[in-house]
């Protein structure tokens, strides 16, 4: 487990903070995002498991580069909600989120939109 320093090193101590923590954070706030029903993992090979709120540092990969991260979601989208919008918005949340929970800067935030659910009622309606 990776961790960073965040800068704030005086004469009592200093702070680290685990990909962990940077994961749980980027992952609570972009699921709050209208439009988004989950995360999903894609990160081993190809496998994609569909992740409920119980595994809530997952569907994200986070990556310290001295003082920045470089964050990159997978995520699950709800039918009908357009992508691009959802996922700015998503960016954006998670950018300042992480930034202000940790004081650490975070430089990228790639969205990765890895499907999308229909909701029942939707799929009932074109079947009829």
């Amino acid at each position: 487990m990776s961790e960073i320093k965040n800068g704030n090193e005086n004469i009592t101590g200093k702070v680290n903070i685990s990909e962990e923590v940077v994961s749980i954070i980027s992952s609570q706030e972009a699921r709050t995002v209208k439009g988004v029903v989950g995360m999903m993992s894609s990160l081993t090979g190809g496998f994609a498991e569909f992740l409920g709120k119980k595994n809530l540092s997952k569907g994200v990969k986070v990556e310290f580069q001295e003082n920045n991260i470089i964050i990159d979601l997978f995520i699950i989208i709800e039918y009908g909600a357009i992508i691009q919008d959802v996922a700015s918005i998503v960016q954006d949340r998670v950018k300042a989120e992480v930034e202000s929970m940790t004081g650490l800067n975070v430089v990228a935030v790639n969205v990765n939109v890895e499907g999308v659910v229909v909701p029942e009622n939707k799929e009932e309606a074109t079947e009829e």
